[in-house]
Protein backbone atom coordinates (compact mmCIF):
# COMPACT_ATOMS: atom_id res chain seq x y z
CA UNK A 1 0.00 0.00 0.00
CA UNK A 2 1.05 3.18 -0.86
CA UNK A 3 1.63 5.54 2.21
CA UNK A 4 0.39 9.00 2.23
CA UNK A 5 2.73 12.14 3.17
CA UNK A 6 1.42 14.05 6.30
CA UNK A 7 2.19 17.35 4.96
CA UNK A 8 -0.50 16.79 2.15
CA UNK A 9 -3.05 15.65 4.89
CA UNK A 10 -2.40 18.89 7.05
CA UNK A 11 -3.56 21.47 5.13
CA UNK A 12 -6.49 22.08 3.00
CA UNK A 13 -7.62 24.62 0.46
CA UNK A 14 -10.87 25.98 -1.28
CA UNK A 15 -9.93 25.34 -5.13
CA UNK A 16 -12.28 28.27 -6.19
CA UNK A 17 -11.08 30.69 -3.94
CA UNK A 18 -7.85 29.68 -2.75
CA UNK A 19 -9.17 30.13 1.24
CA UNK A 20 -7.88 27.71 4.26
CA UNK A 21 -10.31 24.79 5.49
CA UNK A 22 -10.38 23.72 8.44
CA UNK A 23 -8.48 20.14 9.04
CA UNK A 24 -9.69 17.43 11.63
CA UNK A 25 -6.81 16.14 13.49
CA UNK A 26 -8.74 13.03 14.24
CA UNK A 27 -9.48 12.53 10.39
CA UNK A 28 -6.10 12.57 8.94
CA UNK A 29 -4.79 10.15 12.04
CA UNK A 30 -7.78 7.77 11.02
CA UNK A 31 -6.67 8.36 7.19
CA UNK A 32 -2.92 7.82 7.98
CA UNK A 33 -4.12 3.98 10.03
CA UNK A 34 -6.27 2.71 7.54
CA UNK A 35 -3.39 3.27 5.30
CA UNK A 36 -1.00 1.32 7.42
CA UNK A 37 1.09 3.74 8.45
CA UNK A 38 0.64 4.44 12.29
CA UNK A 39 4.36 6.08 12.56
CA UNK A 40 2.41 8.64 10.47
CA UNK A 41 -0.56 8.59 12.42
CA UNK A 42 1.47 9.35 15.41
CA UNK A 43 3.53 11.95 14.50
CA UNK A 44 -0.10 13.99 13.50
CA UNK A 45 -1.64 12.75 16.89
CA UNK A 46 1.21 14.97 18.68
CA UNK A 47 0.54 18.22 16.70
CA UNK A 48 -1.87 21.20 18.12
CA UNK A 49 -5.59 21.57 17.77
CA UNK A 50 -8.34 24.26 19.39
CA UNK A 51 -11.51 22.68 21.40
CA UNK A 52 -12.44 21.17 18.48
CA UNK A 53 -9.90 19.07 17.55
CA UNK A 54 -9.63 21.11 14.45
CA UNK A 55 -5.34 21.33 13.83
CA UNK A 56 -3.93 24.68 15.12
CA UNK A 57 -3.24 26.42 11.66
CA UNK A 58 -0.63 28.59 12.59
CA UNK A 59 1.18 25.63 14.68
CA UNK A 60 0.82 24.04 11.20
CA UNK A 61 1.58 27.18 9.29
CA UNK A 62 5.53 27.21 11.49
CA UNK A 63 5.75 23.38 10.66
CA UNK A 64 5.75 23.33 7.46
CA UNK A 65 7.74 26.77 6.98
CA UNK A 66 10.53 25.08 8.87
CA UNK A 67 10.20 21.93 7.34
CA UNK A 68 10.21 23.71 3.96
CA UNK A 69 13.23 26.05 5.15
CA UNK A 70 15.28 22.14 5.81
CA UNK A 71 14.36 21.15 2.16
CA UNK A 72 16.13 24.26 0.44
CA UNK A 73 19.12 23.49 2.48
CA UNK A 74 18.72 19.88 0.36
CA UNK A 75 18.19 21.39 -2.82
CA UNK A 76 21.54 23.91 -2.67
CA UNK A 77 23.02 20.47 -1.33
CA UNK A 78 21.81 19.04 -4.62
CA UNK A 79 22.27 21.85 -6.70
CA UNK A 80 19.17 21.74 -7.99
CA UNK A 81 19.33 25.04 -9.68
CA UNK A 82 22.78 24.01 -11.31
CA UNK A 83 20.49 21.32 -12.66
CA UNK A 84 17.57 23.05 -14.21
CA UNK A 85 19.86 25.71 -16.23
CA UNK A 86 21.62 22.83 -17.69
CA UNK A 87 18.37 21.93 -19.37
CA UNK A 88 16.24 25.68 -18.79
CA UNK A 89 19.72 27.58 -20.63
CA UNK A 90 19.25 25.53 -23.92
CA UNK A 91 15.55 25.52 -23.43
CA UNK A 92 15.21 29.18 -23.61
CA UNK A 93 18.06 29.60 -25.68
CA UNK A 94 16.27 27.18 -28.23
CA UNK A 95 12.79 29.46 -27.80
CA UNK A 96 14.87 32.78 -28.54
CA UNK A 97 16.33 30.58 -31.69
CA UNK A 98 12.70 30.06 -33.13
CA UNK A 99 12.22 33.93 -33.63
CA UNK A 100 8.52 33.19 -33.55
CA UNK A 101 7.84 33.86 -30.12
CA UNK A 102 9.95 37.26 -28.89
CA UNK A 103 10.76 38.13 -25.64
CA UNK A 104 10.43 38.56 -22.75
CA UNK A 105 9.71 35.89 -21.51
CA UNK A 106 7.72 34.09 -18.11
CA UNK A 107 9.16 31.41 -16.04
CA UNK A 108 6.29 29.74 -13.47
CA UNK A 109 7.51 27.59 -10.52
CA UNK A 110 4.73 25.30 -9.96
CA UNK A 111 4.12 24.47 -6.14
CA UNK A 112 7.34 26.96 -5.73
CA UNK A 113 7.09 25.83 -1.50
CA UNK A 114 9.37 28.98 0.07
CA UNK A 115 10.62 29.85 -3.64
CA UNK A 116 14.30 28.43 -3.69
CA UNK A 117 14.21 27.49 -7.10
CA UNK A 118 12.89 31.17 -8.47
CA UNK A 119 15.20 32.82 -6.01
CA UNK A 120 18.27 30.87 -7.10
CA UNK A 121 17.46 32.04 -10.71
CA UNK A 122 16.75 35.84 -9.54
CA UNK A 123 19.51 35.94 -7.82
CA UNK A 124 22.43 34.53 -10.27
CA UNK A 125 19.92 35.67 -13.09
CA UNK A 126 21.12 32.30 -15.15
CA UNK A 127 18.34 32.61 -17.22
CA UNK A 128 18.87 36.25 -18.54
CA UNK A 129 17.27 39.95 -18.03
CA UNK A 130 14.00 38.94 -20.54
CA UNK A 131 12.93 36.04 -18.50
CA UNK A 132 10.57 36.69 -15.36
CA UNK A 133 10.19 34.62 -12.60
CA UNK A 134 6.67 34.01 -10.45
CA UNK A 135 6.67 31.20 -8.05
CA UNK A 136 2.71 29.78 -7.13
CA UNK A 137 1.69 27.68 -4.62
CA UNK A 138 -1.46 27.07 -3.03
CA UNK A 139 -0.29 27.29 0.03
CA UNK A 140 -0.70 30.96 1.25
CA UNK A 141 2.16 30.88 4.26
CA UNK A 142 4.65 29.42 2.24
CA UNK A 143 4.03 32.06 -0.60
CA UNK A 144 4.23 34.84 1.79
CA UNK A 145 7.48 33.45 3.62
CA UNK A 146 8.67 33.07 -0.11
CA UNK A 147 7.30 36.82 -0.67
CA UNK A 148 9.47 38.20 2.17
CA UNK A 149 12.89 35.94 1.62
CA UNK A 150 12.83 37.65 -2.04
CA UNK A 151 12.44 41.65 -0.37
CA UNK A 152 15.16 40.98 1.87
CA UNK A 153 17.64 39.31 -0.65
CA UNK A 154 16.55 42.19 -2.76
CA UNK A 155 15.27 39.87 -5.37
CA UNK A 156 13.87 40.73 -8.63
CA UNK A 157 10.83 37.79 -9.26
CA UNK A 158 7.21 37.50 -7.28
CA UNK A 159 5.29 34.69 -5.70
CA UNK A 160 1.59 34.08 -6.40
CA UNK A 161 -0.53 32.65 -4.00
CA UNK A 162 -3.15 30.40 -6.19
CA UNK A 163 -3.74 28.01 -9.14
CA UNK A 164 -0.53 28.32 -11.53
CA UNK A 165 -2.73 27.71 -14.34
CA UNK A 166 -5.21 30.17 -13.84
CA UNK A 167 -2.79 33.09 -13.88
CA UNK A 168 -4.29 36.65 -16.04
CA UNK A 169 -0.04 36.19 -17.48
CA UNK A 170 0.49 33.17 -19.87
CA UNK A 171 3.82 31.30 -18.68
CA UNK A 172 6.67 30.35 -21.39
CA UNK A 173 7.59 27.68 -19.98
CA UNK A 174 6.43 25.88 -16.71
CA UNK A 175 8.91 23.64 -14.22
CA UNK A 176 8.61 22.44 -10.91
CA UNK A 177 10.85 20.26 -8.39
CA UNK A 178 9.68 17.79 -6.25
CA UNK A 179 5.93 18.10 -7.11
CA UNK A 180 5.22 14.64 -9.56
CA UNK A 181 4.83 12.56 -6.98
CA UNK A 182 2.15 14.01 -5.01
CA UNK A 183 -0.02 13.17 -8.31
CA UNK A 184 -1.18 9.66 -8.91
CA UNK A 185 -0.30 8.53 -12.64
CA UNK A 186 -3.78 9.16 -13.24
CA UNK A 187 -3.78 12.71 -12.43
CA UNK A 188 -0.47 13.21 -14.02
CA UNK A 189 -2.11 13.43 -17.25
CA UNK A 190 -4.60 15.78 -16.42
CA UNK A 191 -1.55 18.46 -15.24
CA UNK A 192 0.44 17.63 -18.22
CA UNK A 193 -3.14 18.68 -20.22
CA UNK A 194 -3.94 21.52 -18.57
CA UNK A 195 0.20 22.77 -19.63
CA UNK A 196 -0.73 21.62 -23.51
CA UNK A 197 -3.83 23.69 -23.44
CA UNK A 198 -2.01 26.69 -22.33
CA UNK A 199 0.24 28.99 -24.56
CA UNK A 200 3.21 27.29 -22.44
CA UNK A 201 5.54 26.49 -25.20
CA UNK A 202 7.40 23.92 -22.72
CA UNK A 203 7.74 22.80 -19.54
CA UNK A 204 10.41 20.73 -17.15
CA UNK A 205 9.61 19.29 -13.83
CA UNK A 206 12.19 17.39 -11.50
CA UNK A 207 11.31 15.15 -9.58
CA UNK A 208 12.89 11.86 -7.77
CA UNK A 209 14.52 9.47 -9.48
CA UNK A 210 12.12 6.06 -9.00
CA UNK A 211 15.00 3.85 -8.55
CA UNK A 212 15.78 0.83 -6.20
CA UNK A 213 17.95 2.88 -3.91
CA UNK A 214 15.55 5.78 -4.18
CA UNK A 215 14.31 4.68 -0.49
CA UNK A 216 17.24 4.24 1.16
CA UNK A 217 18.87 7.46 0.11
CA UNK A 218 15.91 9.06 1.14
CA UNK A 219 15.90 7.73 4.83
CA UNK A 220 19.60 7.84 5.28
CA UNK A 221 19.62 11.56 3.88
CA UNK A 222 16.72 12.77 5.60
CA UNK A 223 17.73 11.23 8.68
CA UNK A 224 20.84 13.02 8.78
CA UNK A 225 19.61 16.44 7.69
CA UNK A 226 15.72 16.93 8.64
CA UNK A 227 14.93 17.50 12.32
CA UNK A 228 11.50 16.94 12.46
CA UNK A 229 9.76 13.65 12.16
CA UNK A 230 7.20 14.89 9.70
CA UNK A 231 9.96 16.15 7.26
CA UNK A 232 12.12 12.42 7.83
CA UNK A 233 8.72 10.77 7.19
CA UNK A 234 7.43 12.89 4.03
CA UNK A 235 11.11 12.41 2.83
CA UNK A 236 11.33 9.07 2.79
CA UNK A 237 7.45 8.40 1.40
CA UNK A 238 8.16 10.82 -1.09
CA UNK A 239 10.90 8.54 -2.42
CA UNK A 240 8.84 5.54 -2.16
CA UNK A 241 5.68 7.52 -4.07
CA UNK A 242 8.33 8.33 -7.23
CA UNK A 243 6.84 7.20 -10.82
CA UNK A 244 8.81 5.31 -12.89
CA UNK A 245 10.11 6.35 -16.49
CA UNK A 246 7.45 4.86 -18.57
CA UNK A 247 4.77 6.28 -16.20
CA UNK A 248 6.04 9.77 -16.85
CA UNK A 249 6.76 9.82 -20.67
CA UNK A 250 3.16 8.05 -20.86
CA UNK A 251 1.48 10.42 -18.97
CA UNK A 252 3.73 13.45 -20.43
CA UNK A 253 2.65 12.18 -24.28
CA UNK A 254 -0.30 14.70 -24.30
CA UNK A 255 -1.20 16.56 -27.84
CA UNK A 256 0.59 19.34 -28.66
CA UNK A 257 3.71 18.28 -26.93
CA UNK A 258 6.88 16.28 -27.34
CA UNK A 259 7.47 14.43 -24.12
CA UNK A 260 11.39 13.99 -23.57
CA UNK A 261 13.05 12.09 -20.50
CA UNK A 262 16.35 13.19 -19.39
CA UNK A 263 18.52 10.75 -18.42
CA UNK A 264 16.43 7.81 -17.79
CA UNK A 265 17.03 4.97 -15.82
CA UNK A 266 18.97 2.89 -18.33
CA UNK A 267 21.21 6.13 -19.37
CA UNK A 268 22.12 7.27 -15.07
CA UNK A 269 23.61 6.12 -12.06
CA UNK A 270 21.59 5.08 -9.92
CA UNK A 271 24.55 6.09 -7.09
CA UNK A 272 23.70 9.73 -8.09
CA UNK A 273 21.30 10.24 -9.63
CA UNK A 274 18.49 11.71 -6.93
CA UNK A 275 15.97 13.89 -9.66
CA UNK A 276 15.50 13.75 -12.66
CA UNK A 277 13.50 15.86 -14.91
CA UNK A 278 10.95 14.93 -17.78
CA UNK A 279 10.37 17.89 -20.03
CA UNK A 280 7.33 18.68 -22.72
CA UNK A 281 8.45 21.04 -25.73
CA UNK A 282 6.12 21.96 -28.46
CA UNK A 283 7.25 19.70 -31.73
CA UNK A 284 9.08 22.38 -33.74
CA UNK A 285 11.10 23.19 -30.72
CA UNK A 286 12.69 19.69 -30.12
CA UNK A 287 15.42 20.28 -32.42
CA UNK A 288 16.78 23.46 -31.82
CA UNK A 289 16.58 22.19 -28.19
CA UNK A 290 18.79 19.11 -28.83
CA UNK A 291 21.44 21.42 -31.06
CA UNK A 292 21.88 23.48 -28.14
CA UNK A 293 22.20 21.17 -25.82
CA UNK A 294 25.17 19.37 -27.89
CA UNK A 295 25.88 15.93 -28.48
CA UNK A 296 26.63 14.00 -25.55
CA UNK A 297 23.85 15.74 -23.72
CA UNK A 298 20.84 15.29 -26.73
CA UNK A 299 21.90 11.64 -26.49
CA UNK A 300 20.72 11.80 -23.11
CA UNK A 301 17.11 13.28 -23.94
CA UNK A 302 14.75 10.69 -24.88
CA UNK A 303 11.29 9.86 -25.91
CA UNK A 304 8.25 7.34 -25.75
CA UNK A 305 10.13 5.19 -28.33
CA UNK A 306 12.83 4.93 -26.76
CA UNK A 307 12.14 3.32 -23.25
CA UNK A 308 9.52 0.22 -25.02
CA UNK A 309 6.12 -0.12 -25.91
CA UNK A 310 5.09 0.21 -22.24
CA UNK A 311 5.89 4.01 -22.87
CA UNK A 312 3.94 4.65 -25.36
CA UNK A 313 0.75 6.88 -24.76
CA UNK A 314 -2.61 5.01 -24.13
CA UNK A 315 -0.56 1.88 -22.35
CA UNK A 316 -1.30 0.69 -19.32
CA UNK A 317 1.87 0.85 -16.71
CA UNK A 318 2.05 -0.90 -13.69
CA UNK A 319 2.34 0.85 -10.83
Amino acid sequence: MRHLEISDLITAVDLRDGSRLPVRRDEVVRQLRDGGDERAARIVAGLPTDRDGTLDPDAVDRLLISVHTELQRLSEELRIGNRLVHLLGPLFTAIRADGAHPGPYRLVDIGCGLGYLVRWLAATDALGPDVELIGVDLNAALVGEADRLARAEGLDCRFVHGNAFELPEAATVYVSTGVLHHFSAAALTGFFQAQAASPALAFCHFDIAATSLAPLGARVFHRARMRHPLGRHDGVVSAERAHDDATLLRTAAVPGLRALLYEPRGLSNPFCTTLRPILGVRPHLEAPLRQALGGRASRRLVGPEHLGEAARPGEEVAR
